[in-house]
């Protein structure tokens, strides 16, 4: 993801009529340059030693905000019991791993195709869509079998 990505989660923000405070900025920056999946405590982390006044509220209110415009999906729980959150609208699936939790892309092109013909068949103008796996990563399934 680029710095253009953050402007545009900034930018909806802003349409949204929320502050622009520097904690939303960074929680936006975070979001526009991770490949990861992070949960608002992940972000939490992240943040907190950069300002010290940020809070888990202001993390999932910016959240809930950025996945009502559509910038990013809720993923919910990875089996983690943690809600995680995918900076990644483009259409790709997801690989939850049962064991790690690890939440990992798959890009495949064919999806888009996918949409279109639910979108020719339904008459549904499509807006978006989700693909989730859930198995066992390559890594937990090597140290299983050992």
């Amino acid at each position: 993801m680029t710095q253009d990505r953050a402007e545009e989660f900034v930018d909806g923000l802003r349409q949204a009529g929320l502050r622009l405070t520097p904690q939303r900025m960074a929680i936006c920056r975070v979001l526009a340059h991770s490949d990861a999946h992070p949960t608002a405590a992940q972000l939490y982390a992240q943040l907190r030693n950069d300002f010290p006044s940020l809070s888990l509220a202001t993390i999932y209110s910016t959240l809930n905000t950025l996945s009502n415009l559509g910038f990013v999906y809720e993923l919910g729980n990875a089996g983690d019991g943690q809600k995680h959150y995918d900076p990644d609208t483009a259409p790709h699936a997801n690989l939850i791993c049962t064991r790690c939790h690890q939440i990992r892309d798959l890009d495949d092109s064919a999806l888009g195709s996918v949409s279109q013909r639910v979108a020719k068949r339904s008459g549904y103008q499509i807006l978006g869509a989700r693909l989730v796996y859930y198995g066992v990563c390559p890594a937990c399934a090597k140290r299983r079998v050992r």
